[in-house]
């Protein structure tokens, strides 16, 4: 039996290319492990705010940059 998934995509995170089933930008944080903290993200250049990441909708070929806020000096 062969099973096919129609939400596999391709975009970019932070230049490398990432194919994903995450629909919107909340499942693709969570498909990369990302921390619940801390973080800042910003889809073709321009900031998505944390409380709308759930409605956030990917598309194929999305370039998403991820900052991770990091201790230290």
């Amino acid at each position: 039996m062969f099973t096919f998934n129609f939400f596999d995509m391709k975009i970019k995170v932070n230049n490398r290319e990432v194919m994903t089933d995450a629909q919107t930008l909340l499942t693709l944080m969570q498909e990369l492990n990302m921390p619940d903290r801390g973080v800042a993200v910003a889809v073709n250049n321009g900031i998505v705010q944390r409380s709308d990441w759930g409605s956030y909708s990917l598309s194929e070929n999305m370039r998403i940059t991820i900052i991770k806020a990091a201790c230290g000096g």
